[in-house]
């Protein structure tokens, strides 16, 4: 019953937090300096009267209460208007763009979880040692690294001194693909290097919150008890030392996910990856409001739900 009652509860946070972040990500686009329609009257030298036909066209000729209740309606229907640059759906956009940045993003992760989590468990096992100190070390000077800064690096060695690498898009403009494999294997090799430096800045958070929580895990009273028991080390740290330290490693990942996407803002940018945030990047430029909402939003809803999951994992 307990159970039942406290997911209710969160479900009418989240649906309270939500209606909030629309509120407040519709005003917040009102409220800027600077006109869209102007900016595209400037491009396309329009006449007057093309400018008011394009207010009326966008909605933005009808009071601010009406527009919000306007927003508010198409957002139930699952509508998000459309966009200023390209005259098409944002809905359309956003599900061209979107794939292309769950690719880098669940390439990302899984390394980031992988090598991260396996380097905090050896850092534990080994606490007080060489190996130790030199992984702690090596985590905090990976995560202190701007992303933007590690991804030029990685462009100005891999790409253009060793030419390893592509540097810019998803595939090779104009290549003919014979086989599906020939087109994932040149998609691969354009995810490399975004991959890489999401990898190498976020790692360092889970191997520190890893080896952390596998260290006050193991100081507990039944880890002596075990250990006073005679049992043999590395059956203490599987059976009972990592089971008993996976929430807070299942948290930061469920929090990751939602938190890497300013990070793949940078990432998109720096090599052109056709994603949401080399879209978000361009739509700033343009002032493209409608595809900055519907952005804006669509990323505040990932991370309401990261949350949402990450609290019913708790309550477990």
């Amino acid at each position: 019953m307990f159970r039942l009652e406290f997911i209710i509860k969160k479900i009418g946070q989240v649906i309270v937090t939500l209606f909030g972040v629309a509120t407040f990500n519709f005003l917040l686009f009102r409220i800027l300096p600077g006109d869209p329609i102007r900016l595209l009257a400037r491009a396309g030298r329009l006449s007057s009267e093309a400018i008011e036909r394009l207010r009326v066209v966008f909605g933005l000729d009808k009071p601010l209460p009406v527009q919000y209740l306007i927003y508010l309606t198409n957002l139930w229907r699952g509508e998000f208007g459309t966009s200023m640059t390209y005259r098409r759906p944002v809905v359309d956009i956003l599900s061209e763009r979107i794939s292309n940045t769950l690719l880098l993003l669940a390439a990302a992760t899984v390394i980031v979880v992988v090598i991260g989590v396996g380097a905090g468990m050896i850092a534990a096992a080994r606490r007080g040692t060489k190996l130790d100190r030199s992984l702690v070390v090596t985590s905090l000077v990976f995560w202190s690294l701007p992303t933007f800064w590690t991804g030029l690096i990685l462009v100005i060695i891999l790409g253009v001194y060793l030419k390893s690498f592509p540097i810019s898009g998803i595939s090779t403009p104009g290549m003919d693909f014979n086989s599906w494999f020939s087109k994932a294997w040149d998609i691969g090799k354009h995810l490399t290097l975004p991959t890489i430096t999401l990898a190498i800045v976020d790692m360092g958070q889970f191997m520190l919150i890893t080896r952390s929580t596998l260290v006050d895990v193991l100081t507990e009273d039944y880890i002596l008890t075990a250990k006073a028991k005679g049992l043999p080390f590395k059956k203490i740290l599987w059976r009972h030392g990592v089971p008993n330290a996976l929430l807070p490693i299942i948290t930061t990942t469920a929090l990751y996910v939602s938190l890497v996407i300013g990070g793949a803002i940078q990432v998109e940018t720096i090599f052109s990856w056709p994603g949401m945030g080399r879209l978000m990047y361009d739509a700033v430029l343009r002032r493209d409001y409608p595809i900055l909402e519907a952005s804006f939003l669509l990323f505040a809803a990932t991370m309401i739900l990261a949350n949402f999951l990450s609290d019913l994992s708790f309550s477990n």
